[in-house]
């Protein structure tokens, strides 16, 4: 047989594919609706066509009854089709249960019609009274229904009468009970004595359905087998009920039953449309790469309401890192659902969706066991965007790291090359110049000259030995030693400086620090160039902390000091040779990038944090059993 049509999922549409090369895009929750529909439908006919046969059998084995009880198919027809056009109107339940009573108000004419729904999630109750004009009420209540369990709603659960016709255990041999388990009465003063020693008739008339009136019918609505519940009809004139009427309503609760499960399924199926589309929302905000990150935060916590089943009274907050992504006005006090914020295994923040109003309670507060697994959801999908956002956000300052590792690479081939070309007219200018200072009979004034000649020349000599050290063209001689020695001579010379400058000097060194590996006078001078540079960031005074401690593999240095720290874009250049914020006479930039050879020279890292008004913090890791000239083991940071 040659294929006529087919349907293809894309997206939130179905589309129907008819050859050749015909398409019809349908949304999909109209396409899910229609499929209901048409089952719905189908049951319905069945249904009627059952009934309508039971009534025509009726109707033959009693030609000659003409009794105004009986009801006629045709209204059975329109009064089941009324009914069925209202439940695919995509309504909510409590609009629906007010449609339906008032139908069955006008048509009955009874003076209360109550529908109650029993399922696993979520019971509702509405209920059409007749008082000096029509009014309708509607309760929300906790799901199942069990003997001895009370209920504030209109429909008294507690009542033993109901309890039973609920729960489908009446005696069905009793006059009052049909073969399809509906209770009626035409008037409740009549029930015998037996009937109450059974405990089918609440004591005396304390939360009875029938205080105020006195025909009574209790109609199970059952689909399937399965009583899923009730229809109630009361009315204040005695017997106004009669067998054949009854026979007539217990058909219009097959239909009503039929509705509700369709009302049910089509309400269920518009949360999880909902709940589909919030999650669609978020995805589609967080892979906005060109929006910050609190931007995609703010965005998704006003989204969050249209997943939850009262979206005009819904707000939602999330709170991350002590920042808080709000709709308006959200306060502490409502009735909330809270999930946490786990990124990496690590409680990071909440995600929280609120009712600015009093809702009825259900399987969780307000708010259903569904709306609980939508909001673990989203917070599993707001952790994956920020984890995201981590990991890019260190590729990005890894990729800065490798290009300021490359350039300072860069730098220092530069440095030896010039360093090179440097030394032989150094080295001629001041060999010469010593040379003519041992000519005696020199005038003073050349003399003075020639020596400053020799000063300028041994302090390019330093810059150039400086230079060799950060290109790291010199040779070291590395031995064992032990650091804290190591920083205790060091300080000797500074000790002195800080005292004048009024800054404490702290150490907090490890004992049993082991050894390692290095050249004793670079690092020394490691750590001279440190505390000199926290020196001249406290003008006003402060405190220098020096810390030692074994670390695995590595020793650690750290220096703090309580300075006036450093911008970010200071820091992106601390290493470059020649750069400095200190006035002329106070440094040649050459401090730092002499730390920084000396230290990837024995293997090791520098990290910098600092804050500016907050100072500066320089870690430093050497490993204990040395390296030698490692390249490319560079791994300082500015954080």
């Amino acid at each position: 047989m040659p294929q006529i049509f087919r349907l293809h999922t894309k997206g939130r549409r179905v589309w129907l594919i008819v050859n050749p090369g015909m398409h019809f895009p349908i949304p999909l929750e109209t396409f899910l609706t229609l499929i209901c529909f048409v089952y719905l439908l189908f049951t319905f006919h069945a249904t009627q066509s059952n009934i309508e046969v039971g009534m025509k059998k009726q109707s033959s084995n009693d030609p000659g009854d003409a009794s105004p009880e009986r009801r006629s198919v045709e209204e059975l027809h329109s009064l089941s089709l009324r009914i069925l056009q209202h439940a695919n109107l995509g309504s909510s339940i409590s609009d629906f249960l007010r449609q339906i009573t008032g139908i069955l108000l006008d048509f009955t004419g009874c003076d209360v019609i109550g529908i109650y729904t029993a399922d696993d999630l979520v019971n509702y109750y509405g209920e059409a009274a007749r008082v000096r004009e029509e009014s309708f009420t509607f309760d929300v209540m906790k799901p199942g229904v069990e003997e001895g369990n009370g209920s504030s709603s209109n429909v008294d659960v507690s009542d033993p009468l109901i309890q039973k016709v609920l729960l489908g255990k009446m005696e069905s041999s009793s006059r009052y009970m049909t073969k399809k388990g509906s209770f009626w009465i035409g008037d409740v003063k009549d029930i015998p004595d037996d009937f109450i020693a059974t405990g089918q008739k609440p004591p005396g008339d304390k939360a009875s359905p029938s205080t105020e009136y006195n025909s009574l019918t209790l109609i199970p609505l059952m689909t399937a087998g399965e009583n899923i519940g009730l229809l109630q009809m009361k009315s204040r004139q005695v017997n106004f009920f009669g067998e054949k009427d009854i026979e007539f309503y217990e058909g219009i609760a097959q239909t009503l039953g039929i509705a509700l499960v369709n009302e049910s399924t089509q309400a269920a199926l518009r949360e999880r449309v909902k709940e589909l589309s919030c999650l669609y929302d978020i995805a589609r905000i967080s892979v906005q790469s060109d929006i910050a990150l609190d931007e995609v935060l703010q965005g998704i916590a006003e989204i969050l309401p249209r997943g939850w089943q009262y979206p005009e009274v819904t707000h939602g907050r999330i709170i991350y890192d002590e920042h808080s992504y709000s709709t308006s006005d959200f306060q502490d006090k409502w009735q909330r659902q809270i999930e946490d914020i786990l990124v990496k295994g690590e409680k990071r923040g909440v995600i929280e969706v609120a009712y600015s109003m009093e809702m009825p309670e259900l399987g969780e507060g307000p708010f259903l066991e569904e709306e609980r697994n939508l909001l673990d959801a989203i917070s599993k999908q707001v952790a994956r965007i920020i984890e995201r956002r981590i990991a890019e956000t260190d590729r990005l300052k890894l990729q800065d790291q490798l290009r300021h590792a490359d350039r300072l690479a860069t730098i220092g081939q530069l440095a030896a090359g010039v360093a090179h070309e440097f030394n032989e007219p150094l080295g001629n200018i001041l060999g010469f110049a010593q040379l003519i200072l041992k000519h005696e009979g020199l005038h003073g004034d050349v003399k003075c000259d020639i020596d400053k000649i020799v000063t300028a020349s041994m302090h390019a000599r330093e810059i150039v030995r400086k230079l060799m050290l950060f290109a790291r063209q010199l040779p070291t001689d590395k031995s064992r030693i032990d650091l804290n020695q190591v920083i205790e001579e060091g300080l000797l010379f500074l000790e002195t400086r800080c005292s004048n400058s009024g800054i404490d000097l702290v150490r907090s060194l490890a004992p049993d620090l082991p050894e390692i590996t290095a050249n004793r006078a670079q690092m020394q001078q490691v750590l001279v160039n440190l505390i000199v540079n926290a020196i001249q960031a406290m003008p006003d005074g402060g405190k220098i902390l020096i810390i030692t401690k074994a670390t695995g593999d590595d020793i650690s240095i750290v220096v703090k000091d309580t300075g006036i720290g450093m911008s970010d874009d200071v820091k992106k250049q601390l290493f470059i040779p020649f750069f400095t914020t200190k006035d002329i006479d106070e440094g040649t930039g050459l401090g730092l990038p002499v730390v920084h050879g000396i230290v990837t020279s024995h293997g090791g890292t520098i990290k910098v944090h600092s804050t500016v008004d907050k100072g500066s913090s320089f870690e430093i890791r050497i490993p204990i059993e040395g390296s030698g000239n490692i390249e490319g083991n560079i791994n300082e940071t500015a954080d």
